[in-house]
């Protein structure tokens, strides 16, 4: 009560006045953080943003630099009655850019001459500026694309006419194509907020992943694609607008060899009261058209699926759902020791809650001394033709276990599952199984949750001191996460084995696990391997488990147990010392790793944002 009567005390109508403004300014979230963090939470990023942004003496040495592929870039824009500040600060940053062999191509539906006559007469002998009039206001897709056919350049980037280049951001682009000319590049974003002046918000994006592609358009800004690929694919279509980038991108990436990400944030997304940047709920048509996006490119690979709109709060978002073509047998594999209620738990949910019906189960017995559990055994075979246990005689090796169970299994597909797992979602299994029966997927993890429904896993990301570690530990099982990726399916380095299934073909041809793993690092390294195929990890977040981790073998806990486990850990460090040193692509070197996955840099002292 008295906490209460404190907090009542300290509201005042210049405190609700203050809220009020930056919920009409700044939005909900905005207050959010602001409440919880204090004021200087974005201001920390605005100022962290400008340290690392290109100095004046960088600037000044990009634009001495002289590269040996120097392509012409052709910046489109539709305008549409932009505001005169807006467009001096669009032209300008292109203007400021340090890599010069650019041109800004203008189609104008504007309803007045607003934009021609300030263009003629604050540019009229900038040659790189061309500008056209159009007949017509033809919407976002048919502008930007009268705007396109201005293009003479040997790429494109597409440019809203209210937001603003990084004076290096063409200069990175054009750096990242010395190599390897990438057909597509697409780079780091955050947003401006037009009534404080900060940059904001800012989105690091993992390196190209089709499967987050298809959950959201992660990609968004700063998309740059080569004409060859346009040439291939058109222009944008009117039939998507509002989402008419995220299809356009699919159609790229569909075409393009190669598809690059430059890992910094190059590209400000102005946010102001009219921008979809401010209020993601304005336009419901703008993700009814991102679903047939999604359906549209997975029509046009051939690839038989549903697509799900998510509900409030997650509009923008998707779930996937692939057929399973034929309904193949998967092989539930289960190693076990003592502990009967734990694995009833876990086969009672197999055989009750779980959809998917062509399944066998087996159980690996290894060094069980209990007798109600082999009096369970027993049971469990008498009642259903689809149970079996076969015995692992040795001391616990989790690689040597599974590697000979794999043997006594008969389905295609392979589900390594722990004896402290139990299903939540019913259609689990099949949402894993129609992911994994892709061609370009080589194993999926499952989105397992501690009993307080808590995240104990959805996903690992490889380099955490030295190592891994899961990602979104300790969220809520609802919670956004970053960029909502607790939410949808993405593509990850690596998944654990408590809940991974596989291809058979897909383990065989890796060598099943690592057996110098005994206990640690057999699953990552598993999916590592599985990588080197060229084949995909996919972190599946419509298939949810509980996972009562540690309860059989126990917690590395003891001085010869943390040995053990730093001996594996060095044994894995010699043999992945590529992606140590070169970061996990799922992630992004700008995320601070020491602190764990998804964790910003400290531009605000104590600030812990997943």
């Amino acid at each position: 009560m008295d906490k209460v009567k404190r907090i009542l005390k300290s509201v005042n109508i210049y405190k609700i006045k203050g809220a009020l403004r930056i919920i009409k300014h700044d939005g909900f979230k905005a207050l959010i953080h602001r409440l919880r963090y204090g004021s200087g939470y974005w201001m920390g990023y605005d100022a962290w943003f400008k340290k690392h942004c290109a100095s004046d003496v960088q600037l000044q040495e990009q634009r001495n630099k002289q590269f040996s592929y120097c392509p012409l870039i052709s910046i489109v824009v539709a305008t549409y009655n932009t505001k005169e500040k807006y467009l001096q600060e669009m032209i300008d940053s292109l203007i400021h850019q340090s890599y010069s062999n650019w041109q800004l191509c203008i189609g104008d539906g504007s309803t007045n001459d607003s934009v021609e006559t300030y263009i003629k007469e604050h540019y009229a002998n900038e040659s790189r500026i061309i500008y056209k009039k159009l007949e017509e206001n033809y919407g976002i897709s048919g502008n930007t694309n009268r705007a396109l056919e201005l293009a003479t350049g040997d790429y494109v980037g597409f440019f809203d006419h209210d937001d603003l280049l990084t004076s290096d951001c063409l200069y990175e682009i054009v750096k990242s194509l010395q190599k390897v000319h990438h057909e597509c590049i697409y780079t780091d974003e955050d947003k401006l907020n037009d009534s404080t002046h900060y940059f904001e918000d800012p989105h690091f994006k993992p390196d190209f992943s089709i499967d987050l592609l298809r959950s959201q358009n992660y990609i968004s800004h700063f998309f740059v694609v080569s004409m060859d690929v346009i040439k291939k694919v058109g222009g944008l279509r009117s039939e998507f607008d509002g989402s008419q980038d995220h299809d356009f991108i699919f159609r790229c990436v569909e075409k393009a060899n190669s598809v690059y990400h430059v890992p910094k944030v190059l590209y400000h997304w102005r946010m102001h009261p009219l921008s979809t940047a401010m209020d993601p709920e304005s336009k419901m048509y703008c993700y009814e058209a991102g679903k047939r996006a999604v359906e549209s490119h997975l029509e046009r690979v051939g690839i038989k699926a549903q697509v799900e709109m998510l509900p409030k709060p997650f509009y923008g978002m998707y779930h996937v759902i692939y057929d399973t073509l034929n309904d193949p047998k998967v092989s539930i594999l289960i190693p076990n020791m003592n502990n009967k209620a734990l694995l009833k738990n876990c086969v009672d949910s197999l055989l009750e809650v779980n959809t998917y019906k062509n399944i066998e189960i087996v159980i690996v017995e290894n060094n069980s001394t209990e007798k109600d559990i082999f009096e369970y055994y027993e049971e469990l075979q008498k009642q259903h033709s689809n149970i079996k246990v076969v015995t692992y005689k040795g001391e616990f090796n989790y690689s040597k276990i599974n590697n000979f169970g794999v043997k006594q299994t008969s389905g295609d597909y392979i589900l390594f599952l722990n004896n402290d797992t139990k299903v939540i979602e019913p259609n689990s299994i099949r949402d894993m199984l129609g992911i994994c029966m892709r061609e370009d997927v080589g194993a999926v993890g499952a989105k397992l949750l501690y009993k307080d429904n808590t995240i104990q896993h959805d996903g690992v990301i490889v380099g955490y001191k030295g190592y891994a570690m899961h990602a979104f530990l300790f969220l809520g099982k609802d919670d956004f996460g970053y960029m909502g990726r607790p939410k949808v399916s993405w593509n990850v380095s690596a998944a654990t084995a408590a809940c991974l299934m596989s291809k058979r073909l897909i383990f065989n041809a890796v060598g099943g696990f690592d057996e110098q793993f005994k206990v640690a690092c057999n699953d990552v390294d598993f999916c590592l391997k599985i990588r080197a195929l060229n084949k995909l990890i996919v972190e599946d977040n419509f298939s949810i488990w509980y996972h009562y981790e540690s309860k059989t073998r126990g917690l590395e806990d003891t001085p010869e147990k943390k040995e053990r486990f730093n001996q594996e850990i060095a044994k894995f460090q010699k043999k992945w010392p590529d992606i140590l040193e070169s970061g996990d692509p799922f992630h992004n070197p700008n995320f601070d790793l020491n602190k764990g996955p998804f964790r910003y840099p400290d531009w605000k002292k104590g600030l812990k944002v997943v």
